[in-house]
């Protein structure tokens, strides 16, 4: 009987893979690698061990295996993160994969490897690995630093940019255009697209999944999940993208929903499958001639990535405000290249736009990369140390003083947060508009006036068109016209009207440029009536309550999708989605952090009071909140006991919350800061504040409260975990931890009242 190639070799790649994982498992090593050297084993390189015969199917198994890959990453990503990541991680991602790409550039040239593999060498070399990353936090037992959530926002910007560089590769090199018009409408053409898909995609998706959900069991959403990602994958390929792209986005959207969590497990074994097969097929693609040929090069691209992601990311997070000590950690855990390197060579490989010794080389230095990983990140105290005793005192003094004024700078002004906001209505907006238009000129059109001849037809395709995008064009012109900001820049000085009348006049000019342009595409009248007709539709547009209505239902059922797991965690009382995040960035002084943890059943603490356990005093750590079953406790007082399998949120620095795990045996739970019930405030106390020259025991701020005092600065002196005898005077800045209503209402003049009569 003849069995299939196909079969013969997955069994072939598969119990490689399977025994080579026990190996590397059994070393400490990240699994990946021995995937790649079960590609090895199996590649017709090596005659000792049989070999694969279907090299060419494993090709096609292996492109499922990135469209896996970036799927299951897209369930991970979300849009709404890249949102939160902040700034720090955004320049940092910025500085680190720009000078990367021009570092790489050069290196390239140096070694003689011509513009396009050097070029392409930059932007392989740019980007970290996340999973190798996840893995060495977690075998390492980093996940609960602090400078771990900035690593974490860094290479979700590094992800976006790695594929949109994806994107950009066959246009920059297929296209022969490295700059030009060519390249511009390829950026514009992949904003369109992402614009369009995420917005229809979260507007439709959820309100599918909610519909269906008394038949959604597993078998059914994973079969529904695998269905609209690769259709996603199909489109995005119709219209000139790759397939990661597609699986990426269709991702994006489904992280928004309910459903992800559920979603993102059920495919995990078809991830890790396929995924296992891609990083084989990257072993079986290397050339081991090629090592003693580049034996020297790839030492050079080494050297270069863990130098380079080293310094520039150091660089990048100093420039952005962080301490030394996170800028150093920061870039001590970002000196590997991983999975996006893998995958832009195999696609330069595939386009023969690269030379073939290239993909065996980025792959050693992939390699040996993700070995050094660990050691890497257990250099991070030696490094620090030795810089902090030789630095000078006026470069320690300019870091710290930068530091300070990333944690007290302001928000952006008025203005500027009235334009951004202006500007992304009116592309967004836009875009949506221009895509109905395309759908309309593409499809109801032909169809209309197929079966509607004449005058009659081409009114009713118009008007369908014109209804279609109105509330779009309503919004466009009339979001943000009664917004806080725009209220205030008009009463604030009669300078800012003109200014803001003609923002509403060009806005009011873009609605009536695209009701025009639909007319014109139906009509051939006088520009004169066009003119006429187009400005008394958008004036009605503009006036009609009926429309305003709708605009606003469409809007707030987008919002309602985008943000529906916060909704939901509201709903199981673990935490109000419309609490801020926790202010931890004016608490850069103590360099004091959050962090959950799960009380594990043979911990010391279990059965114990708190203030048997004394942690204040024994560790500086507070106990700020007990969550136990449906139950929360926040700010407990000293009589509240610890039991197994408690969620305990602590607060304290690095070095307090390492010896705090280690001496009560607990485990990291590693939740998202938007779970938590408390945060973080800080307050001056002023002339005439009720607290000057009482001690913090006489304030009644925890009693009466539900506040906890966790840090005073008097007279430039900061103090953690003031005594109870500590007085307050006036210029004290104060920081305290509580639920947010709570914190609410201390700073409010009602409850100072009430303080000030306790």
């Amino acid at each position: 009987m003849n069995i299939p190639p196909l079969l013969s070799d997955l069994a072939l790649i598969l119990i490689s893979a399977g025994l080579t994982t026990i190996v590397f498992k059994w070393l400490k090593q990240p699994v990946v690698l021995g995937y790649i050297v079960a590609g090895c084993l199996v590649s017709s390189q090596i005659t000792l061990t049989p070999t694969v015969s279907g090299a060419s199917d494993i090709g096609t198994w292996a492109d499922i295996g990135v469209i896996f890959l970036l799927f299951s990453l897209g369930l991970d990503f979300s849009f709404k993160k890249l949102l939160n990541v902040g700034r720090t991680a955004i320049i940092a991602a910025l500085v680190i994969v720009s000078f990367m790409i021009v570092l790489g550039f050069l290196i390239g040239l140096a070694l003689g490897w011509g513009l396009v593999n050097s070029a392409l060498l930059g932007g392989m070399i740019s980007m970290s690995s996340t999973a190798i990353i996840v893995k060495a936090f977690d075998d390492n037992g980093l996940r609960s630093q602090k400078f771990t959530k900035i690593v974490f926002g860094i290479l979700i910007f590094e992800d976006l940019i790695a594929i949109v560089l994806m994107v950009l590769i066959p246009t920059i090199f297929l296209g022969k255009s490295m700059e030009g018009t060519e390249l511009i409408y390829s950026i514009l053409k992949l904003i369109f697209f992402l614009v369009v898909w995420l917005v229809a995609g979260i507007y439709i998706v959820p309100i599918i999944l909610r519909t269906a959900k008394r038949v959604l069991n597993d078998e059914t959403l994973l079969i529904f999940a695998l269905g609209l990602c690769f259709c996603m994958v199909l489109f995005a390929m119709k219209v000139g993208f790759s397939s990661a792209l597609g699986a990426f986005v269709m991702g994006s959207v489904l992280a928004e929903t309910l459903e992800a969590e559920r979603i993102d497990r059920l495919i995990r074994p078809l991830k890790d499958l396929f995924g296992a097969i891609f990083f084989v097929s990257v072993g079986m693609m290397l050339n081991f001639s090629v090592f003693g040929e580049y034996i020297v090069p790839i030492i050079v691209l080494v050297l270069t990535v863990v130098l380079g992601q080293l310094v520039f990311a150091t660089m990048g997070l100093l420039l952005s405000g962080q301490p030394l000590k996170v800028a150093i950690q920061s870039g001590f855990s970002l000196t590997q290249i991983g999975e996006f390197a893998f995958i832009i060579a195999m696609l330069g490989t595939r386009m023969q736009i690269i030379d073939d010794f290239i993909y065996p080389v980025i792959v050693a230095v992939s390699v040996i990369t993700i070995f050094i990983t660990p050691y890497m990140m257990k250099l991070t105290d030696p490094a620090y140390e030795f810089l902090e005793k030789r630095l000078p005192e006026s470069w320690k003094n300019h870091l710290e003083k930068r530091a300070s004024a990333g944690k007290s700078a302001r928000s952006e002004s008025l203005w500027r947060s009235l334009l951004l906001q202006v500007a992304r209505i009116v592309v967004v907006y836009s875009i949506l508009t221009v895509a109905i238009i395309l759908l309309s000129t593409n499809y109801i059109m032909p169809f209309v006036l197929k079966n509607v001849s004449g005058v009659w037809g081409r009114l009713l395709a118009a008007g369908l068109t014109i209804v279609m995008v109105s509330p779009l064009l309503r919004a466009m012109v009339a979001k943000k016209n009664h917004s806080t900001e725009y209220k205030y820049l008009w009463a604030a000085n009669r300078f800012n009207r003109a200014p803001l009348v003609i923002m509403i006049i060009l806005r009011f000019a873009l609605a009536f440029s695209f009701v025009a342009f639909i007319l014109s595409r139906f009509f051939s009248a006088k520009v004169g009536l066009l003119v006429f007709i187009a400005s008394v539709l958008v004036v009605m547009m503009m006036v009609s309550k009926r429309l305003k209505l709708f605009s606003i239902r469409l809007e707030r059922k987008f919002l309602h999708n985008l943000n529906s797991r916060e909704y939901e965690q509201d709903k199981k009382n673990v935490r109000d989605a419309g609490y801020k995040k926790v202010l931890a960035s004016q608490l850069l002084s103590f360099d004091v952090h959050l962090v959950d943890y799960v009380v594990q059943q043979n911990a010391d603490c279990v059965g114990k009071s708190l203030k048997t356990l004394n942690y204040r005093q024994r560790y500086g750590v507070h106990i700020v909140s007990i969550l136990r079953g449906n139950r929360r406790i926040n700010i407990p007082g000293g009589n509240n006991q610890l039991f197994p399998l408690d969620k305990v949120l602590v607060l304290g620095t690095d070095e307090q919350l390492e010896r705090f795990q280690k001496e009560i045996n607990l485990e990291t739970e590693v939740n998202d800061e938007n779970n938590r019930s408390v945060s973080i405030e800080q307050f001056e106390i002023t002339a005439d504040s009720p607290f000057v020259g009482k001690t913090l025991r006489e304030s009644g701020i925890r009693e009466n409260k539900g506040c906890m005092v966790i840090g005073i600065e008097h007279d430039g002196v900061s103090t953690m975990n003031p005594e109870a005898q500590t007085l307050f005077c006036e210029g004290d800045f104060v920081w305290v931890v509580g639920e947010t209503e709570q914190l609410r209402k201390l700073m409010s003049k009602d409850t100072v009242t009430v303080v000030d009569e306790c």
